[in-house]
């Protein structure tokens, strides 16, 4: 389903997926419509504006946030003129898998945002560099990755793909205490320290993402 107010980015994104395959279940022009669609038609990918009516601020980046906490397994590829950042940090927050967030300008490269559609729908994660650099500039120390153990790279790997504490204790066969310690000192070798602002599971997952 695409969530878009401008009418002509719309029919364009309908026209551009269907000439690819896939099929287009629902659109909408408003924000206050998309749970209630989404809810009703149960898409497997939900395209969604950041700004949309009524107000043109933050309405449609919310209810992708609000759709990813009801139905953790439908994949959300954001369109955005501008990055949001505390709300982009929130959707990284909760999972990485089946999550985009691309610039409207990288629509304009058909290929490059259909293999993002096709990477979004299939569990994949498609983040543009500018999301990336703009959210991990927020950190106020940025440390090499080369630091950490091979397997706090694995822990923080696992992470990057959304899965709690307890799931990558079950990939790795270690306990769930085990996976806390390599965690908090993923956060300790970051600089990522507990007095933060920013939630240090999201800066740890950018940066890794980054590298």
């Amino acid at each position: 389903m695409i969530a878009e107010d401008s009418v002509l980015l719309r029919a364009g994104l309908e026209r551009l997926l269907t000439d690819a395959g896939h099929e287009v279940v629902g659109s909408t022009g408003r924000a206050d419509d998309i749970v209630p669609l989404a809810t009703s038609l149960r898409p497997d990918l939900a395209i969604i504006d950041v700004r949309m009516p009524p107000t043109f601020t933050d309405e449609g980046i919310r209810a992708a946030v609000e759709l990813r906490q009801r139905f953790g397994d439908l994949a959300v590829l954001v369109l955005s003129q501008y990055v949001e950042e505390r709300y982009a940090s929130e959707l990284i927050a909760s999972s990485t898998k089946g999550l985009g967030y691309l610039l409207k300008e990288r629509v304009a490269d058909v290929d490059e945002f259909l293999a993002a559609v096709g990477a979004v729908a299939t569990g994949g994660t498609a983040l543009d560099p500018e999301v990336v650099a703009q959210i991990v500039v927020r950190s106020r120390k940025r440390d090499d990755l080369s630091q950490l153990t091979p397997r706090e790279r694995d822990v923080l790997h696992l992470m990057a793909e959304g899965r709690s504490n307890s799931a990558i204790a079950q990939a790795l066969f270690i306990s769930e205490g085990s996976v806390e310690k390599h965690v908090s000192a993923i956060f300790t070798k970051l600089g990522l320290h507990p007095a933060d602002s920013e939630n240090r599971r999201v800066m740890a997952v950018l940066r890794y993402l980054e590298s």
